[in-house]
C-alpha cells in the first residue's frame, strides 16, 4: 500500500476548501447503509456509460480491443468496494494511503500490476476528473439513495455529501500527476527496473 504524501493537516485544508463537514460525513454513512446492497447495480450503471464510449472502454480492454473478462470482474468488485469505502470508511491516514494507492493504479507506475493484465498503460487524469460528472449524476445515483423512502431533503444532503467526497478524491488522485508526484512515480519505476535487472544478472551468473 502506498503512503500518501498528503498530510492529515493538508487534507483538513482540502476538506475546508470543499466545505466538507462532519454533517457530510453523517450523510455519507446514511448513504452507505442504503447503497450497501445496491453497489453491483449502481456500478453497472456507470460501467454502461464507460462501455458506450470507446475512448473510455479501452482503458480496461486487451491491446487488441477485446474485453478481458477476468480483469473486468475484478475491477468491478473493486469499484463496488470503493462505493462503500467512500461512504463508510473514516477519512483518516489509512484512507489517505488508500487514495494514493488508487491514484497510482491509474498511472503507468501501477496500472495492470494488481491483476497482472495487458491493457492500456495509464488512465489519463482528464478522464478520471471528467467522469466525476457521471459518478455524481443525480439522475443515476439519486434513485438508489431514495430506495429506503427518505425525504427529498435528506436525499439531497446525501447527494451533496457524495459529490463533495468525489471532488476531494479527484484532488487526491491528481497528486501523482504533479511534478513532485511524477518524480516519485518515476523513481519507483526505476527502482523496480533496477531490481529486475539485478535479478536477471544474478540468474545469468548462476
Amino acid at each position: 500500500m502506498a503512503k500518501s504524501p498528503i498530510t492529515l493537516q493538508e487534507f483538513e485544508q482540502l476538506k475546508h476548501s470543499a466545505t466538507f463537514t462532519e454533517e457530510d460525513e453523517h450523510w455519507l454513512r446514511v448513504a452507505g447503509d442504503i447503497l450497501a446492497d445496491q453497489t453491483e447495480e449502481l456500478v453497472g450503471k456507470w460501467r454502461e456509460v464507460i462501455a458506450a464510449q470507446n475512448h473510455l472502454a479501452r482503458y480496461s480492454q486487451k491491446p487488441d480491443g477485446e474485453k478481458d473478462a477476468r480483469y473486468s470482474e475484478r475491477s468491478g468488485l473493486r469499484f463496488q468496494q470503493w462505493v462503500l469505502d467512500t461512504c463508510l470508511r473514516p477519512y483518516d491516514q489509512d484512507w489517505l494511503n488508500y487514495q494514493q494507492e488508487m491514484a497510482l493504479r491509474h498511472t503507468s507506475g501501477k496500472k495492470n500490476k494488481t491483476d497482472n493484465v495487458r491493457s492500456a498503460p495509464t488512465i489519463h487524469l482528464r478522464h478520471v476528473i471528467a467522469f466525476n460528472a457521471v459518478l455524481g449524476d443525480p439522475s443515476i445515483i439519486k434513485p438508489f439513495l431514495a430506495k429506503n423512502g427518505h425525504r427529498a431533503a435528506d436525499i439531497e444532503k446525501m447527494h451533496q455529501a457524495w459529490s463533495k467526497s468525489l471532488w476531494l478524491q479527484a484532488a487526491l488522485w491528481s497528486e501523482p500527476h504533479t511534478a513532485s508526484g511524477a518524480e516519485r512515480v518515476v523513481g519507483q519505476m526505476r527502482g523496480v527496473i533496477q531490481h529486475r535487472v539485478g535479478c536477471f544478472i544474478s540468474f545469468e551468473k548462476g
